[in-house]
């Protein structure tokens, strides 16, 4: 009797086991009754996010070599998309409440609309201040070791209130993380904010506390925190804010001080991001913190910047591939970027958006998980900047006429933004001429989008090419569109 019961436990074992693997089998992704609906930004016409018509599939089981194609692959998947946005420095808030109230709700619906605009999930903050403040402040006077003086007040003129609305026009969430660009100046070793210094061993307990302080303020003001990163820029002296430190000093202040101390005041479930600067030194970085265990597992993923073409460096996007590929299990984000050396007469160059465009393919098909833009918003100089360091930002108020100016980065990152959805995921994609930049990415509802950027002077005919079908259209010179299946 034990033997039949256990063949007849077998046999239900079985085909238990053979109707989960039937259940699990994959449904071939088909293009069958699917539409692709075009959005086109176009240089040399006034075509921005504009739609462009709708493509049809027809069979081509194998394309000839000849022909210039886009290949998509769904069943194909790669990491999830976390969400794109920018920066709500202080330098945007001040900028922001310049502007008359029906340019402010403009500006809201322009970037965080789902349907108007361009529909950001994604922001960072300064803890303290930045060069984009109007001046240097700290939370705690002079000396106080033990934070008892931790007030925030300064921020609750413009920047509190400006994050509260952006995310209520957001539709009531952003993911929110933030960034010290330095500790109080007697915490450092230089005595000042400013170029650069270290922190000083003696108060690297404090500092730790000051970040749960920044963040339990703010979450009681009612902005929620999604994590935080351990310094912006570590490797940089700067004339602004800045604080400098080597890969193994931010690795011992992480596992040390700063990843105990989220634990232990019930911060574990904070994003910590480490680096947050540039592509160049990002691998040396990661490996440096990550193949220590003691550190790594408080650490979320590794920021970066696009900086290093200062320094000759060039774009290094194989940088942040071998970092992801070295380092699977911990996330990339692009954490900030910006054109540098504001010009007002170069508000239309089309450079600016192709910038925008490049980095966020590249950084995408490396496995990156979100991109932040810089400060969303900027005045006609550029700024406010307390050390004249005036950048470019995707729109300008120009706070003399009360008018909102639009630069093509606005709309190449509304490309990404708009049509790839949090919780998508990157599917194969790949072009068969070097001409045209690719990525693409599959909605939580079904949809796919799949950008295509053309930086030549040609105008290129290509067909987007998916399991055998293949439906035929144009980028045009100097031109970025998403093509959206559903």
């Amino acid at each position: 009797m034990k033997k039949v019961f256990l063949i007849a436990g077998l046999l239900c074992f079985t085909v238990s086991a053979y109707s989960q693997v039937k259940t699990a089998t994959k449904v071939p992704y088909s293009t069958t009754n699917k539409t692709v609906k075009m959005y086109v930004t176009e240089k040399g016409s006034t075509k921005r996010l504009a739609p462009a018509g709708e493509l049809k599939f027809v069979t081509e089981a194998q394309p000839p070599e000849t022909e210039t194609l886009v290949f998509v692959d769904p069943e194909k998947k790669f990491q999830t998309m976390l969400g794109i946005g920018g920066a709500l420095t202080d330098a945007v808030a001040e900028t922001f409440y310049k502007l008359p109230k029906d340019k402010q709700a403009e500006l809201l619906e322009a970037y965080y609309s789902k349907t108007e605009g361009i529909g950001f999930t994604l922001a960072r903050t300064n803890i303290q201040s930045c060069d984009f403040s109007s001046g240097i402040y700290s939370y705690v006077s002079n000396s106080d070791k033990n934070l008892s003086t931790f007030d925030v007040s300064h921020d609750k003129k413009y920047r509190i209130p400006f994050i509260k609305a952006a995310t209520a026009a957001a539709g009531g969430k952003l993911t929110m993380f933030v960034s010290p660009w330095s500790p109080p100046a007697f915490m450092k070793d230089n005595n000042d904010v400013l170029h650069g210094g270290k922190l000083k061993a003696e108060f690297a307990q404090s500092w730790a506390n000051f970040y749960i302080k920044f963040i339990k303020t703010y979450e009681k003001l009612g902005i929620p925190i999604w994590g935080l990163s351990v310094q912006n820029e570590p490797m940089a002296t700067q004339t602004w804010e800045s604080c400098k430190y080597t890969a193994e000093e931010e690795r011992d202040f992480v596992k040390t001080y700063l990843g105990p101390t989220l634990w232990k005041q019930g911060l574990k479930a904070k994003k910590l991001i480490v680096w947050d600067h540039n592509r160049d030194l990002l691998y040396q970085r990661a490996s440096t913190i990550l193949e220590d265990p003691a550190a790594a597992k408080y650490v979320w993923g590794i920021g970066f910047h696009w900086y290093e073409t200062w320094t000759g460096a060039g774009q290094n996007f194989e940088n942040t591939r071998l970092t992801h590929a070295a380092f699977p299990d911990k996330n990339l984000i692009f954490t900030e970027g910006c054109i540098e050396k504001f010009d007002f007469t170069r508000l239309d160059d089309w450079n600016l958006g192709e910038r925008y465009g490049l980095s966020m393919i590249n950084d995408f098909n490396a496995g990156t998980v979100g991109w932040t833009d810089w400060n969303i918003l900027l005045d006609e100089k550029g700024g406010p900047n307390h050390v004249g360091n005036f950048c470019f930002a995707p729109i300008h108020a120009d706070t003399r006429s009360g008018q909102l100016l639009y630069t093509n980065s606005y709309y190449y990152i509304g490309h990404f933004s708009k049509y790839i959805q949090p919780g998508a995921k990157r599917i194969a994609a790949a072009a068969s001429r070097d001409k045209l930049l690719t990525t693409a990415y599959q909605n939580p509802n079904g949809s796919i989008a799949v950008v295509v950027m053309n930086r030549t002077d040609e105008k290129i005919d290509y067909s987007l090419w998916i399991k055998g079908k293949a439906a035929k259209t144009t980028s045009e010179p100097h031109s970025i569109a998403t093509l959206v299946v559903q």
